[in-house]
């Protein structure tokens, strides 16, 4: 405690004019630094795999840059030693990291949920007790942000996020419609190839297509072959226009059967006629005058 009264006593009897001025020129270096290190920390974050672009990594930045201006304050301009000051706070820092242990446990519960990428935004998840679910907006230093479909934005505690199970859910963006389709089985290809120029045509008009319709058959029921068309939009916000306008647009083909057998009602008057003998041609016959 010595060592915090003769720093404090250095505080109070030091030059405040030039003291102030240096404390401004160092702030305002500071400032800049922490600008130019956060612009670089987010273009490393939205290039890099690595790490999720989760802004707790810009605010630990932040506030180390913060930290490390104000020591060189201290130091330098109320002639501080900041190395006792931190020896001499280590009882009083005990007491404080017992007033913040909340902030503490959310912060290094978001440090643990980021680094562990066990959730990120843009993440679709659902927690387990609470029962919310939405796309992770972001994770700060306290919360993690979710938004719901209605665009609700519910803030969790980054602490309760590693004390309860988390379930990733598929993407807002990614749409699956389960089908039958009931064509032959000589024709299923065809028919695929068919459903999927039609749902790109349908879905290209409500939003920008990410990942082009494909269709893939799991079963073979009773009722025809059970299959899932599948797509990714850019915006996840259409996922249900675009869902009612594929559902549109390949249904003819879905239930084929109604097409085949169109098909097969103009292919049989062709059929029978190419049976049948070609008609000949023949001149008219003049007959004779009187």
């Amino acid at each position: 405690m010595e060592q915090l009264f003769d720093i404090f006593e250095k505080f109070i009897h030091a030059d405040w004019f030039n003291s102030l001025i240096g404390a401004a020129i160092i702030f305002a270096v500071t400032f800049v630094v922490c600008r130019i290190t956060v612009y670089f920390a987010r273009r490393l974050l939205n290039r890099t795999s690595l790490l999720p672009s989760s802004s707790i990594f810009i605010n630990v930045i932040r506030a180390t840059v913060w930290l490390i201006g104000i020591g060189f304050v201290l130091s330098l301009c109320f002639n501080v030693n900041v190395n006792g000051m931190i020896t001499g706070l280590g009882v009083v820092g005990i007491a404080i990291s017992l007033g913040f242990q909340d902030t503490l446990s959310n912060l290094i519960g978001g440090l643990q949920v980021s680094l562990s990428r066990s959730v990120e935004p843009g993440d679709n998840i659902r927690m387990g007790s609470s029962g919310v679910t939405g796309v992770v907006k972001d994770v700060t230093w306290r919360y993690t942000t979710v938004v719901d479909s209605s665009g609700n934005h519910t803030n969790i505690p980054n602490a309760v996020m590693t004390s309860t199970a988390v379930t990733r859910l598929a993407p807002l963006n990614s749409v699956s419609i389960a089908l039958i389709v009931t064509t032959n089985s000589e024709r299923l290809t065809a028919t695929a190839h068919h459903i999927e120029d039609a749902a790109e045509k349908a879905v290209s008009r409500v939003s920008k297509i990410k990942k082009g319709p494909s269709v893939s058959f799991s079963a073979i029921t009773e009722h025809g072959f059970q299959g899932t068309l599948s797509f990714t939009i850019a915006n996840a916000s259409k996922a249900g226009n675009a869902t009612d306008a594929a559902i549109r647009a390949i249904a003819p083909y879905v239930h084929n059967h109604l097409v085949e057998e169109e098909m097969d009602s103009l292919s049989a008057p062709a059929e029978a006629n190419a049976g049948r003998p070609a008609a000949v041609e023949r001149e008219p016959i003049e007959m004779p005058q009187a």
